[in-house]
């Protein structure tokens, strides 16, 4: 009677195994996979950008962009030399790391040179320090605002024009309470590039 009862029980053991890979494994993911599709086409599949045809990027990930005529992104710790979405990760660094100290002394020291700023304008954290994925594809709109003299004077642009392009691609918070309003750096360039200037 026990082995009987056993084999009624790793019966239906297996069913419930066999079962569950079934629905878990297979119908489950097909079905997410078919709502992304239907009604979420372009994020499901990258937020990839094009231009000419040919996928230059992605909304969601960060680009280094090092020009003089381009807004730049935050630093990056993503891979050997950032931005490697491959990658993605912080430096790990603490708050009392030495080495994390220097690398943003160094970093403000530049993006005062770089933006001319006078020694009391204060340096946005988000110019200064990676996030926690390295692939931050968004700045602050403050990060944005000293970064648009730069530009401008690159472009050859007066310096108002080019804050009217940092409005446009302004995003809001989350939900409308969540962060804070932010610039995405790969969008912003490219409108930039598409009005010729520079």
């Amino acid at each position: 009677m026990k082995i009987k009862s056993l084999l009624y029980e790793f019966r239906a053991a297996v069913a419930v195994i066999f079962t569950l890979g079934i629905v878990l494994c297979g119908a489950y993911p097909l079905v997410v996979w078919g709502i992304g599709q239907l009604a979420f086409y372009r994020q499901a599949n990258g937020s990839l950008i094009e231009r000419n045809g040919k996928v230059i990027g992605s909304s969601l990930l960060a680009q280094n962009f090092t020009g003089m005529q381009y807004f730049h992104p935050r630093p990056s710790a993503a891979g050997d030399f950032g931005y490697d979405a491959a990658n993605s990760g912080a430096s790990n660094l603490g708050p009392l790391s030495k080495k994390l100290y220097d690398q943003v002394r160094e970093r403000v020291k530049a993006y005062r040179a770089e933006n001319n700023l006078p020694p009391g304008v204060k340096v946005p954290a988000d110019a200064v320090t990676a996030s926690a994925s390295g692939l931050d594809p968004d700045i602050s709109v403050e990060n944005a605002e000293l970064q648009a003299p730069r530009v401008a004077q690159a472009r050859g642009m007066p310096t108002g024009e080019v804050r009217k392009y940092i409005g446009r691609f302004t995003e809001g918070r989350q939900l409308g309470f969540l962060g804070e309003p932010r610039v995405n750096v790969l969008r912003l360039n490219l409108a930039l590039d598409r009005a010729g200037k520079g």
